[in-house]
C-alpha cells in the first residue's frame, strides 16, 4: 500500500476518526435524506390509502349532511344558478324565470365531472363528454350520462333558501 492509501492513525495506533465537522455534516445529510424518504413514501402512500378507504365510510361521510342553508340565495336573479357545496359534493341551485327553484347534485352521472347551468341553451351541461340534463327535472337528455342528476328539495323561508335531501 502506498502512503496515500493507508488510513491515518492516531497516537494509539488505531485508525483516526473523522473530525467533528465531518461527522456533523454526515448526520445532517443523513437526516435530510431520511426526511426526504419519509416525505416521498407519504406522497405515494396517501393516494393509495384514499383509494382503498372503505366506500361505505365515504358514503357515510357524504350522507352525514342532510340540509344546507343558503342565506343570501333568495337574491339570486331569475334565470340564473348558484353553485354551492352540499357536504363535500358540488351542488347547484337554479332559480327559473317562472320563479320556481330546483337544486341538483352537480356531479355528472357519467364520469363524475362537475356540470354547469347554461341558461341561454336552457340546459345543464357537462363539458367532459357532452352530457346534457334538463334544468327543470335533472333528467339526462343527451350524451353518455346513464341517469339523471340527484334532485334536492328546495324550501324558501324568510329570505333564506334551504336545500335538503328529498
Amino acid at each position: 500500500m502506498s502512503e496515500q492509501q493507508r488510513p491515518k492513525r492516531d497516537s494509539t495506533g488505531e485508525p483516526s476518526q473523522p473530525g467533528g465537522a465531518d461527522r456533523l455534516r454526515r448526520r445532517v445529510v443523513q437526516a435530510g435524506l431520511g426526511l426526504f424518504g419519509v416525505g416521498y413514501a407519504g406522497a405515494i402512500a396517501y393516494p393509495i390509502y384514499r383509494y382503498l378507504q372503505s366506500p361505505a365510510r365515504r358514503a357515510a361521510t357524504e350522507s352525514a349532511v342532510t340540509e344546507v342553508s343558503l342565506p343570501d340565495a333568495d337574491k339570486l336573479e331569475p334565470g340564473s344558478a348558484l353553485m354551492f357545496l352540499f357536504g363535500s359534493r358540488p351542488a347547484m341551485l337554479i332559480r327559473h324565470l317562472d320563479d320556481t327553484w330546483v337544486a341538483f347534485d352537480a356531479v355528472c352521472t357519467h364520469l363524475g365531472c362537475t356540470v354547469k347551468f347554461e341558461p341561454k341553451n336552457n340546459r345543464i351541461f357537462c363539458a367532459c363528454h357532452g352530457g346534457t340534463y334538463d334544468p327543470k327535472t335533472g333528467a339526462a337528455v343527451a350524451g353518455p350520462p346513464p341517469k339523471g342528476l340527484t334532485v334536492y328539495r328546495v324550501e324558501v323561508k324568510d329570505g333564506e333558501v334551504i336545500v335538503s335531501r328529498s
